[in-house]
């Protein structure tokens, strides 16, 4: 019967540090113990030679028979060896092994050791023999998760407290989304999955914690794209007595950092192309990028008009937020490789921001890009209860008008606000965009562990 349990072990990388210092050929007096999986078995007379592989990296076990006995392993078993580190003749860092445990039989065979898994869909539907084939595959979640940690510590050194709050909510908001609609039976009412978590973190500020964050799922019922996944990770934090500029320099300092942190660089290829992280970056108003395409105007026909004649299609849009924000998506944002803010917004696109102090159709909202791709969104929030109650009006309007993304108000959120929220600066950053950002990778279900998928026939 295969053990229970394997004691005591250390990780491979920690034995591949203790042998390299070694000469070719070396034996250390030392003994170490590991467990992991058997790759790939070479037999050689009286020596066999496995490759051991656990979370930490590969390794070579040699197995002399005088010492081990017959071996009996197939690739794919789990094995736990004790041994002492070694240099072989060669120079490979290994481990000279005195005993070899089976932990776990294989009962289906791996797919093939030397090419691995390269199908797509079957590296996402089967994400674990993913991991255990394709090296690159456990190096980005690793990295992933080393991302997260560091967005933890840089934000908990800043004096931000950490929370959770509701993913099955009453009203959904926060965001343009279509949201996933499910039923309690105990309270007998429909219930949505969070599209963001900005209207009960909000709450928390008014309730006087002034520096709040929280990294979860949301979920918003739409299609993929690259970038775009049904179920999704997300920062957002909210700081009391700081407005939208106060949040550009903290947003591209905490990016800047997390970088160095998890690579030991700023530079990155994303996309095929080279982009460097380092703060500052460049600023440009929202307004200004589209005038730069000749698509800045608040005349929906007009705007339609100058889209299409560029060939953009416009029947699914039918408001004039719609046309801007598409005509920005289409020609602004492609164009945004080195990192960048957009700032200052139209207030139709802008539901919770405040409005500038020259133009109260400009609101103090900026959005920033890495590689022509969106990676957050940020504002200074609004803090009187009247002027929200206002913008949620507005829009419903978007939504009578056609826009099924619309903000749907929130009546208690406006009546939290009623009891006085300090001047506020909010942001949200996309976990696993950063994550694409920082591994390379170009879709957003290389990064995210188990990504939904249409369900086989």
């Amino acid at each position: 019967m295969a053990a229970k349990r394997f004691p005591d072990r250390v990780e491979i990388a920690a034995v591949r540090g203790e042998a390299e210092p070694l000469e070719a050929g070396q034996e250390s007096a030392e003994k170490r113990r590991l467990a992991g999986r058997v790759l790939a078995r070479r037999d050689l007379g009286k020596l066999v030679f496995l490759d051991l592989v656990d979370r930490s990296g590969r390794i070579q076990l040699l197995c002399p028979l005088e010492r081990t006995g017959a071996v009996d392993v197939h690739l794919g078993d789990i094995v736990g060896v004790t041994g002492s580190p070694a240099r072989a003749r060669r120079g490979e860092p290994s481990l000279v092994v005195d005993e070899l445990e089976v932990l776990s039989r294989i009962r289906t065979p791996l797919p093939d050791t030397f090419h691995g898994l390269t199908d797509v869909e079957q590296r996402y539907r089967r994400r674990y023999l993913d991991l255990l084939m394709n090296d690159e595959t456990r190096a980005d979640f690793q990295t992933r998760t080393r991302i997260v940690s560091a967005i933890r510590r840089a934000l908990d050194e800043d004096g931000f407290v950490e929370v959770e709050t509701p993913v099955l909510q009453p009203r959904y908001g926060g965001g343009f989304a279509e949201p996933f609609v499910t039923h309690s039976n105990l309270l007998d009412q429909d219930l949505y999955l969070r599209i963001a978590t900005e209207l009960y973190l909000k709450r928390l500020i008014v309730g006087g914690l002034e520096r709040v964050y929280e990294i979860g799922k949301d979920f918003r019922n739409e299609g993929y794209s690259y970038k775009h996944s049904p179920e999704f990770t997300m920062l957002e934090w909210y700081e009391a007595y700081a407005d939208y500029r106060d949040t550009m320099v903290r947003v591209e300092n905490l990016v800047e950092r997390v970088a160095r942190d998890v690579l030991g660089t700023t530079k990155v290829t994303f996309r095929g192309q080279e982009v460097i992280l380092e703060a500052p970056w460049e600023r440009v108003r929202f307004v200004d990028a589209l005038d730069a395409h000749g698509l800045w105007t608040r005349d929906a026909d007009e705007l339609r008009g100058r889209l299409e004649e560029r060939g953009v299609e416009t029947k699914q849009d039918r408001t004039w937020a719609q046309l801007v924000d598409h005509a920005h998506s289409h020609f602004v944002e492609p164009e945004l490789v080195q990192p960048t803010i957009l700032y200052d917004y139209p207030v139709e696109l802008s539901p919770f921001a405040r409005a500038t102090d020259d133009d109260p159709a400009i609101v103090e909202r900026f959005e920033y890009f890495v590689g022509g791709m969106e990676l957050g969104n940020a504002f200074t929030e609004i803090n009187d209860s009247e002027e929200q109650a206002e913008r949620f009006a507005m829009q419903r309007a978007e939504g009578a008008g056609g826009n099924v993304e619309a903000e749907q108000g929130d009546p208690d959120y406006v009546e939290a606000l009623s009891y006085g929220m300090p001047p506020t600066g909010g942001l949200g950053l996309g976990i696993d965009r950063l994550a694409m950002v920082l591994t390379g990778r170009d879709a957003i279900r290389d990064v995210i562990l188990f990504p939904a998928l249409r369900e086989r026939d």
